[in-house]
């Protein structure tokens, strides 16, 4: 399971023109869970997520997580993150896990974000068309991948 982290001032997902998710303060996340991921893998970006300190302290360090800070989170569901680029241009998407698995994967993930406190947790839509927008705070970018915690 990837996670892409965009430390933000704001973010909001549009379908179709009209926002489905937002956040203020905090991050925006890309999720994709590939092929063979389970709850063990959430669980592992769940440990690291919402305390990654990557928030500036009162001294301009970062040293302060989303729950410091009261943050909010958007959490995107996104295949593409499991592309396999190594052979040709085009990319292969077979490594994605089906919706059948992904599907509850994306939602345990979310769920375990509010579980762990953060006060507002919004979505897209998974598997829909979506228009991603954000303003990215420093920019300060974080990409996770459960196999390697």
């Amino acid at each position: 399971m990837k996670a892409v982290i965009q430390r933000v001032k704001y973010s909001n997902v549009k379908i179709d023109g009209e926002v489905v998710g937002s956040c203020n303060q905090g991050f925006m996340i890309l999720l994709g869970v590939a092929e063979g991921d389970t709850k063990e893998d959430a669980d592992k970006l769940l440990k690291k997520v919402p305390y990654l300190r990557i928030f500036e302290d009162e001294n301009g360090k970062m040293n302060l997580s989303c729950l410091d800070i009261g943050g909010e989170m958007l959490v995107i569901s996104q295949f593409t993150l499991t592309a396999d680029c190594s052979h040709g241009r085009r990319p292969s998407f077979i490594g994605a896990a089906k919706p059948d698995v992904a599907i509850p994967l994306y939602e345990y993930f979310v769920s375990g974000l509010k579980a762990a406190g953060i006060s507002r947790v919004e979505t897209g839509e998974f598997g829909a068309d979506m228009k991603v927008e954000l303003v990215n705070d420093g920019p300060v970018t974080i990409i996770l991948d459960s196999k390697e915690l």
